[in-house]
């Protein structure tokens, strides 16, 4: 039913994967001679060849990932320029772009709209890869899109080693009194017959002393030490730019962002810059309020210039105030498997389906997590959860698809797969691994992408599951989810005292809620510098570090209530769109909460979050659909109306 997850034998991947595409070659030859091509006898066929690729290589760079070593990185070296080659050929071959275009004029009144789309999209991309161009120019292209994923596997790198190169050892009790007790009990180790702290770049870790840590000194040198990482991914960022405005001139762009744009559901730039200011525009005096706030706040400790390095301190301090929120006093009722359990209590409540584990299914690691997922008692997908922050594992929190729904050629149904990442607090020995309510609400946004891909019932994989969803849309069901995270009755199914089994009470869970608005302008506005700096990036070509640090600082200048420090070097860590997917599409998180906005206010306006009917609609409309249609009619189709910014707003307490 599903493929075992097994890399034992590793390191000979690169000799297998030589094997795979040298076969994937051959059957695609045979595909081309085929005369009367069909979407039976060549679409289908060609792709299956593509899952089969799928299947073999998401685990090896899956394992790089969460288990980096010498040896996995030592695979991906090796397996890179094969894939990566092996992709470029296929998509600008110029035979099976034209034998698409000829079934597609052909066969048009016989396919059904799924096939049509698969068409659609396929024919688009070969033309986005340039297959209608010359030789000569092609094996630039390649050559280029190589280098390309080098860069970007090498940018990844060197944030990984910078993150587990730095420690900050503290032996002053009096700069970590304020830590929580679980924190605290983490960084703890004995020296010399001392007790000393120890504290990362690992995100738990450096998070537990930029916002506890009593020492502003020691503060600013964690965060300076973060915001410093990988010096050398500003000359990797160079590169990459200079590549990226070349394969996109090569391609009639006049721009990189006008290039990513061709397959998001915004089509203009000036559409993207015009939502975002207007996003800006309506939260800043929110924002310049929340600051002046904490600034006030800042001054009875006595400091009158707030900087960065101080703004998770204060906040705290002053949430904590405002809410009477104690971020430790809520920790013991989130340990990870209550969350987990009761977390899938919801989603069978919701969407009617189980979650079932299997004990003796292999993964990467003892602590991931197998499930199958199951509907009316039958299997129809299975996910892999790996939540513990681990040495070996890159930062951050994603969902991995492996393989897709669809159905092959001779009519068997395949069952999807997924993984799921976070970088949760470990669990030691005595102490079980206790979630923040922000790492709560990570774990709703990740399912969120999860489900989008494992409930398609779309029988074509080129566009099941996330396959084919526009970059600008695919943060939609994951944002949707998150908002359940902050329902007291959700709330209530598996926040558990972890010793006690004593449930969360209504008035801490009211003081979580209420708090979920603090400082939502800031929010919205850093976010927002981000994405102005993300798409300007990819409006024109900056060639060096300098005009890249000059577009950061002008955006700063225009939308940022506090500067960073000038050492701060932001993009040389900015890992979503030098070494992920979101290049001129950072602004895709804003875009998309428009949507799951909206589709969330549709519950609150029914009178009940629990609102199964509503639910059961919304899976049918949006998530079992995947990218068979364009997200505006699916959303239109779900929502029968178009979405509104104002809803967003609402939610955010940004406007009433």
């Amino acid at each position: 039913m599903f493929k075992e997850f097994d890399l034992t034998d590793l390191e000979n991947s690169k000799k297998r994967l030589e094997e795979i595409l040298e076969d994937s070659k051959n059957k695609i030859d045979e595909l081309l001679k085929i005369e009367e091509k069909s979407y039976k006898n060549f679409v289908k066929p060609y792709e299956e060849v593509g899952e089969r690729l799928s299947d073999f290589i998401t685990p090896i760079f899956h394992i790089d990932s969460v288990k980096n070593s010498e040896i996995t990185q030592k695979v991906y070296e090796e397996c890179l320029p094969l894939i990566s080659n092996y992709e470029t050929e296929v998509s600008q071959n110029d035979n099976i772009y034209r034998s698409l275009k000829v079934i597609q004029d052909k066969s048009y009144r016989s396919l059904n709209d799924i096939q049509k789309k698969v068409l659609e999209n396929e024919i688009r991309d070969f033309e986005l890869s340039g297959c209608h161009l010359n030789n000569e120019i092609k094996e630039r292209l390649k050559e280029i899109n190589l280098r390309l994923s080098e860069l970007s596997h090498k940018f990844s790198q060197n944030l990984l080693n910078a993150t587990n190169e730095y420690e900050m050892i503290i032996e002053d009790y009096e700069d970590v009194k304020e830590i929580p007790a679980s924190d605290l009990e983490f960084a703890k180790f004995e020296e010399d017959g001392k007790t000393k702290y120890k504290f990362t770049l690992q995100m738990p870790s450096y998070l537990a002393y930029i916002t506890y840590g009593s020492n502003r000194q020691r503060r600013e040198e964690i965060y300076k030490a973060y915001s410093t990482r990988a010096p050398q991914n500003g000359k990797i960022i160079e590169e990459i730019l200079s590549l990226k405005d070349e394969k996109v001139k090569i391609l009639g762009f006049e721009n990189y962002a006008s290039y990513s744009l061709s397959t998001k559901m915004a089509k203009k730039e000036e559409e993207v810059i015009n939502f975002l200011e207007e996003l800006a525009k309506k939260g800043k005096d929110r924002a310049l309020e929340e600051i002046e706030e904490l600034k006030e706040y800042a001054l009875k400790d006595g400091i009158s210039d707030i900087k960065s390095f101080d703004l998770a301190y204060y906040s705290e301090k002053l949430k904590e105030e405002k809410y009477d929120i104690d971020e430790e006093y809520y920790r013991p009722y989130f340990e990870k498997t209550s969350v987990l359990n009761g977390f899938f209590s919801f989603l069978n409540k919701i969407f009617n389906v189980e979650f079932e584990e299997i004990k003796d299914a292999k993964a990467w690691d003892k602590d991931v997590l197998v499930c199958n997922i199951k509907e009316n008692s039958k299997v129809f997908a299975r996910i892999y959860i790996d939540l513990e922050a681990k040495k070996e594992k890159r930062g951050g929190a994603w969902m991995n698809n492996w393989h897709s729904h669809y159905v092959d050629m001779d009519g068997n149904k395949k069952l999807p797969t997924a993984y799921i990442v976070c970088n949760f607090p470990q669990s030691k020995e005595g102490v079980p691994s206790l979630l923040r309510h922000s790492d709560v609400v990570t774990l709703f946004h990740e399912m969120g992408h999860a489900l989008h891909h494992l409930f398609s019932k779309v029988p074509e994989a080129f566009v099941s599951g996330i396959a084919g969803v526009a970059w600008d849309v695919v943060e939609f069901p994951s944002q949707f989810l998150e908002y359940f995270s902050y329902d007291k009755e959700v709330l209530k199914m598996f926040a558990k005292h972890y010793e006690t089994g004593k449930v969360l009470d209504d008035e801490a869970i009211d003081k979580l809620i209420k708090a979920r608005n603090f400082q939502s302008a800031l929010s919205m506005l850093r976010q927002i510098e981000f994405a102005l700096f993300d798409f300007k990036l990819h409006q024109k070509l900056y060639k060096t570090e300098s005009e890249i640090q000059g577009l950061l600082d002008n955006i700063r200048d225009n939308y940022a209530v506090i500067k960073p420090p000038e050492y701060n070097k932001f993009q040389n860590g900015f890992a979503h769109i030098f070494a992920g997917g979101y290049a001129a599409g950072y602004y895709s998180y804003k875009w998309a909460e428009v949507l799951s906005a909206d589709a969330f206010y549709m519950f609150i306006d029914s009178g009940k979050v629990f609102n199964k009917e509503l639910a059961m609609k919304y899976k049918k409309a949006i998530l079992e659909k995947g990218g068979s249609q364009d997200m505006d009619k699916l959303f239109y189709e779900f929502a029968q109306r178009e979405p509104s910014v104002d809803s967003l707003l609402k939610i955010d307490g940004i406007i009433s």
